[in-house]
């Protein structure tokens, strides 16, 4: 999947991963009333973020490994039909699953 943004210095683009359809009590809960989804996909990173003596500092995510971003982070873009998220790297909490398969997560 290629998405036609390319995120600038430490700003990652992640692509929400939807939870499956709530039901409590076999009530249909309706899209308005979901939570905001935490867990994303990485689909493109920027060029990184500069140190103090000018060297790019790498990422410490790579694309396709599975985040947990800050709840109210970021800024919602649309391309077509897919919404994406561009936000700063510090807005991503933590690594649900990598894309290094030999790593012994899920794919």
């Amino acid at each position: 999947m290629s998405a036609k943004i390319k995120p600038l210095g430490d700003r990652v683009l992640v692509k929400a991963i939807e939870e499956t359809e709530q039901v409590k009590g076999g009530i249909i809960i309706p899209d308005s009333a979901k939570e905001k989804p935490q867990e994303a996909e990485v689909i493109a990173l920027g060029t990184g973020r500069k140190d103090e003596q000018g060297k790019i500092v790498p990422f410490e995510v790579k694309v396709g490994d599975r985040v947990l971003i800050s709840k109210y982070g970021g800024t919602e873009v649309k391309l077509g039909d897919q919404k994406y998220t561009l936000l700063r790297e510090d807005d991503i909490l933590g690594i649900t699953c990598c894309s290094d398969k030999s790593c012994g997560c899920k794919h």
